[in-house]
């Protein structure tokens, strides 16, 4: 009888652990204007909370973020958080392709997700050229108490968000680049929104190692990061642990973000973090000082200096690896995909191409570049009415080998759920392409110069990194990614350097759940902020069951 009692209140317990929920972590954002000095001259920029950088989101794995955004520009408003896949959920995603933006003087409350994710990540506004003034911030997302991580606690974690920086507005910039020309080049470099400070970011006690949460937030330009006489244990990259290699230096590029361990073992004094730009003719330069604690004396003035060219870089990106025998944020392996044995089922090759159309400088891919629609693309989707909005598929998986004339449109293209596919990225340029796929991680990566033939899918196997969401594309050379398209919902698949991607280079991809089953996607949030075509229109019946 006991024991008949024991099971029936197991039971309960059970069924009351189901039915709960992950735990909420709440924020409330005041984002307004303020004066900002990234490269020591004040101008206007974008405040969180009266903060730049931004307040950082702390979550562990599986918990709900909960954001509420109250915007006091000017100007309409909307945030990604870059990294975070917002599992089933692509109504939060924060792009002009999945969101209304926030009116100036209103407030909107995201809710997501960091559904079994670990690792380091940001946000930041995608509306116009707001990314060039401010508004970004970090997200740390770490393991649940019950899962190990492949390496000690440390004794304090740092965030180091660094980036290419203009001094004139985001609107002059994004008038420059709406009357037809280039943004140019940026005016510095800027480590936590301040360059060259004199002052000590962080401090360090001797014989104690800290982790170090770098991310490059910037605009252009890939930044080569690197702590004056101290070496770097790369252990996580945008969420999977890595084989803990040891690096000097690393590229850091646009949207990027890395873990280090740094082990403060050197003698008591100041010493440099030192960003600077890579594969620029005119190198830019910032540093900020850490300090030991029992410290005396200042910095050493050499810097310790940067790598020269790209082949370095790519070699670099070809040294990371996944820690196959690391938990990710569940307690299994990662990388348990063999990939000789999938069935890819799709390959979509995708070509950045630039060109001037009717005077104006424009970017594209597979000849389209890609126009922002009055009504965001999931939406007209979801109310039946898409076709008013954009066309499918207007690109093919297959680009002529010479690409001309630029249409200028929406650029959505279909996916079905749950199959194989295997995107070629071609970079015929000079300059090195930094993309980002909201909604996945890349699980089998390949890097190379020239051009991409179907007999090199073999390099899967040679050069399969860590899993991603960024990946680059090196000048004149392709980058292939390999994923699953496991998540229902509109997703953006886009350029990181922030005037290629507001130019055009950029696109959607629709991946659509063929049951309409709300185990696959959410349904409309009723929160959820409509506009365009579909503002008026009433609310579909609930869509998935």
């Amino acid at each position: 009888m006991a024991r008949g009692a024991i099971l029936g209140l197991m039971v309960c317990l059970m069924a009351t652990a189901v039915m709960g929920e992950d735990p909420y972590v709440y924020y409330t954002w005041n984002v307004t204007y303020g004066t900002i000095a990234p490269l020591g001259t004040p101008q206007q920029g974008i405040l969180i909370n009266g903060q730049f950088p931004g307040p950082e989101i702390n979550g562990t794995s599986n918990n709900n973020i909960v954001v509420n955004v109250f915007n006091n520009l000017d100007e309409p408003l909307l945030f990604t958080w870059s990294g975070i896949q917002q599992r089933k959920n692509s109504w939060q995603d924060g792009t002009l392709g999945t969101q209304c933006p926030i009116a100036p003087g209103s407030n909107y409350t995201y809710k997501f997700q960091v559904k079994d994710q670990i690792g380091s990540y940001f946000y930041y506004p995608t509306t116009g050229l707001q990314r060039a003034a401010g508004g970004i911030g970090g997200i740390r997302v770490y393991s649940r108490l019950l899962i190990p991580v492949p390496y000690a606690d440390p004794a304090d974690e740092y965030w180091v968000l660094i980036g290419d920086w203009f001094g004139k507005s985001h609107t002059t910039l994004k008038k420059f680049l709406d009357s037809g020309r280039s943004m140019g080049r940026p005016d510095g470099v800027h480590i936590m929104g301040k360059s060259n400070s004199v002052e000590p970011l962080y401090t360090m006690e001797s014989g104690k190692t800290y982790k170090y949460r770098i991310c490059n937030v910037g605009l252009k330009d890939t930044l080569n990061f690197r702590i004056q006489g101290h070496s770097m244990k790369l252990v996580e990259m945008e969420g999977s642990h890595t084989v803990q290699n040891m690096y000097d230096s690393l590229d850091v590029h646009v949207g990027q973000c890395y873990s280090v361990l740094v082990t403060a073992d050197k003698e008591p004094k100041d010493y440099y973090l030192v960003a600077s730009t890579r594969f620029t003719k005119n190198v830019l330069t910032t540093t900020a000082v850490i300090r030991y604690s029992n410290g005396v004396g200042p910095a050493s003035p050499i810097i310790p200096p940067a790598p020269v060219g790209w082949a370095w870089s790519l070699n670099q990106l070809r040294s990371f690896r996944w820690n196959l025998t690391a938990s990710a944020a569940r307690p299994n392996p990662q990388g348990s995909y063999h990939y000789g044995q999938i069935n890819i089922t799709r390959t979509i090759k995708l070509v950045n191409t630039a060109s001037r159309v009717n005077g104006k400088l424009r970017y594209a891919i597979n000849g389209v570049s890609h126009v922002d629609s009055e009504t965001p693309l999931k939406l007209a989707e979801y109310y039946g009415v898409a076709d008013k909005v954009f066309k499918y598929d207007i690109i093919s998986d297959d680009p002529p080998t010479v690409i001309t004339d630029i249409t200028l449109a929406p650029n959505v293209i279909n996916a079905t759920f749950r199959t194989f596919i295997e995107i070629i990225l071609e970079n015929p340029t000079k300059t090195i392409q930094s993309y980002n796929l909201d909604g996945y991680s890349f699980f089998a990566v390949a890097v190379e110069p020239g051009k991409w033939t179907p007999e090199k899918r073999k390099n899967y196997n040679l050069l399969d990194g860590v899993s991603r969401h960024t990946i680059q594309v090196f000048p004149k050379s392709w980058a292939a990614i390999m994923l699953t398209f496991d998540n229902a919902g509109m997703w953006n698949l886009r350029s990181e350097n922030t005037e290629n991607k507001y130019l055009g280079q950029q696109l959607y991809i629709s991946v659509l759940s063929p049951e309409f089953s709300n185990r696959d996607e959410y349904n409309l949030p009723d929160t959820q902020l409509v506009c365009g075509i579909v503002k008026d229109l009433p609310r579909p019946a609930i869509k998935y069951t």
